[in-house]
Order: structure tokens, then sequence, then C-alpha cells
């Protein structure tokens, strides 16, 4: 039997819930063969229908918002088109990231609908910030010892696979990335520290209430695997915890 989605958040208009890895938002071209979908497991969970107003790739985890009217999806939609909202992640990345940067390469979209080269490049800005970091003295690599950092990311635009294609083309791809980062590295996790995902979560989210107006702040928890990961790595520390709050006006959201 499936377990029940995690809720985070929930009132008359819209509610927040833990996304797992793995599992698709809702129906696309993407999702041939595939049955089960986020937005048909929340709906049945809840006994209503929900709608989307922003997206989380498959293999990532962590804060979606959904609304649960037309009018709440509407206004809530405009505040992710308008970069209203404040967005909040963790990564595990492949070598020791830098302590504070602002990447700003422009991306492509990735929506398979034309050549890529076709596409215009359009703006995209990501901050990243590095929290901790490790040092293995295992050869996964040419090198003798391997070196892992965990990264802040926020996001300030919010291109198509924009954190991993930014942090790839820095130099540190997320661990977990098929496309974007390198397979040694993917395979260690997989099979010798029993991470076989994408190690990126979306962890806080804020953004103003559509109808009471109060700005909300949410963040949530990190899978079992990425947490058991964490504490192996001495970065316990840094582990989120799940919780719902309203900021004043002035505080910065989710730090």
């Amino acid at each position: 039997m499936t377990e029940p989605l995690t809720l985070l958040h929930r009132d008359d208009y819209l509610v927040a819930v833990h996304k797992p890895s793995g599992l698709l938002v809702h129906r696309s071209k993407l999702a041939q063969g595939e049955s089960v979908f986020l937005l048909q497991r929340l709906r049945d969970q809840l006994g209503q229908r929900v709608y989307p107003v922003h997206r989380l790739d498959r293999p990532t985890s962590g804060v979606m918002v959904f609304a649960l009217d037309p009018s709440t999806a509407a206004r809530l939609g405009e505040a992710f088109a308008q970069r209203q909202t404040r967005k909040r992640y963790l990564a595990v990345v492949r070598g020791i990231g830098p302590e504070h940067e602002r990447l700003d390469y422009a991306l492509r979209e990735e929506d398979g609908s034309r050549p890529k080269a076709e596409m215009p490049a359009l703006e995209a800005i990501t901050e990243i910030r590095r929290l901790d970091s490790v040092e293995l003295p295992v050869q996964v690599d040419r090198y003798p010892t391997s070196r892992y950092s965990l990264m802040e990311v926020l996001p300030m635009t919010g291109r198509r696979h924009q954190i991993r294609r930014h942090l790839s083309r820095r130099g540190y791809p997320i661990i977990g990335d098929a496309k974007h980062g390198k397979g040694n590295h993917n395979r260690f996790f997989a099979e010798r520290l029993d991470c076989p995902r994408l190690l990126l979560a979306a962890v806080g989210l804020s953004f103003e209430h559509p109808v009471e107006g109060y700005r909300l702040a949410v963040s949530c928890c990190l899978d079992n695997a990425m947490t058991t990961l964490f504490q192996r790595f001495g970065w316990a520390g840094h582990l989120p915890v799940a919780s719902a709050r309203r900021l004043e006006a002035a505080m910065l959201p989710i730090t």
C-alpha cells in the first residue's frame, strides 16, 4: 500500500506537500507508460481537485504547492511567473564548491519542441553557497580520494533544469544527475552509499499568500536516503526541518 503524502501546510485555498523523488507531477509527453502521478495521489488523498502552479523535475524531491481552486491557482501561478517567490534547495555535488557565487549563464529552453540551436538563450541566475564538504579515502575517479560538497542553491529564475545545468557548467555536477553528471560518481553513491537518486531537494519555499496576504514560508525534511547520507558525512547540522510559518514582510524567507 502506498504511504500517504506528507502535507506541510493546508488551508482553505492551498496545500503544500513533500514530493517524493522519482514521482512525476502530472501527465505530459514525458509520462508515456506512467500511471501514477503526484497530482493524482494528492487529489485522491484530499478527496478534492488540486491545481498545480509550479513544477519540480521528476528526480527532485521537496516542497510543492497546489491551489485548491482555479482563482487561487491563477494568482499563485502569476506569483511564480513574476519571480515573487523564494526557493531554497540543497544539492550534493562533486568537488569542493565555491564559498559563494552568482551563476548567470544564459540557458536555452529544453522542451523538445525544436532543436536547441533554434531556441533563444534566456536569462538564468542562480545563487550558490557551500555549506560543508567531505573528502573520502576512496578512489572513484583518477584521484586517490574523492571530494564532495553540500551546496545551498537559490534560483532567481526558473528555467528548465536550471540548477542542474548551472552547477554542471560551473564544474560541480550534482550527484545522481544522469544527464549532466558523471556516471562513475553516480554509481558510487548508488552502489556504496545507498543513494541511487538525484541528490537535489527543494527544502524551502516562501511566497505571499494569494488570499490572506501574509507571507508563508514552508520547509520540509529530506527523505531517508539523503538524511542518512548527511549523517554519514557529518552534515547532520544542515538537515532541514518541516515547518510552515508566517513571516513579517521585512523578514528574509527560509534561511
